[in-house]
């Protein structure tokens, strides 16, 4: 179910551009993307920052699109969320010595810290490796072919997510583990 609320705003984004535009698109997302916030506000009644960030963005680079009637701003809304994702992770690993992940999802998984690092640093280097590809498609290609990206794109985030399964899966502790101590 949560899964099906994660996609739903960029499925109901590619139909929206499919049968009319990219305006009428944008603007659906827009209203997807505030429902979709409004929906995990009132099955988790919180709101986690990066949902916050993600709407604020679509909002501002949708409304700037909408307003402007420019479809670059919607394009590039990805490259600039992913670059202040990979900014803020590197912030915090190189000038905190803080692992952003580990504050974020610790009370949900049990790993060593220098595994917590090694998977900021790994989600840094992928922000930066999407950002660059979304930026390139939004530069040097037609918008059409951006929004298929966007649908087929979704290939990396989730081969980048079972990578992190693999990697992190050795580190977990298992019930066992957790009861002799």
């Amino acid at each position: 179910m949560r899964i099906l609320l994660d996609f739903l705003p960029i499925a109901i984004f590619f139909g929206a551009y499919k049968f009319y535009d990219i305006y009428v698109a944008t603007a659906v997302l827009m209203a997807a993307t505030l429902l979709q916030t409004a929906v995990i506000y009132a099955i988790d009644r919180k709101v986690a920052t990066m949902q916050k960030a993600t709407l604020v963005m679509i909002l501002a680079f949708g409304t700037l699109t909408l307003w402007l009637h420019d479809e670059r701003f919607i394009k590039w809304k990805p490259t600039v969320l992913y670059m202040a994702i990979a900014l803020g992770l590197t912030i915090a690993v190189w000038t905190f010595k803080k692992s952003f992940l580990k504050l974020m999802l610790g009370s949900q998984l049990e790993l060593p810290d220098p595994i917590w690092m090694r998977l900021n640093v790994a989600w840094i280097v992928y922000c930066v490796l999407m950002a660059v590809l979304n930026g390139y498609v939004a530069a040097y290609f037609s918008t059409e072919a951006w929004v298929d990206f966007k649908i087929w794109g979704y290939v990396f985030p989730v081969a980048f997510l079972i990578g992190q399964g693999f990697y992190i899966s050795p580190h977990l502790k298992s019930d066992d583990d957790k009861a002799k101590q």
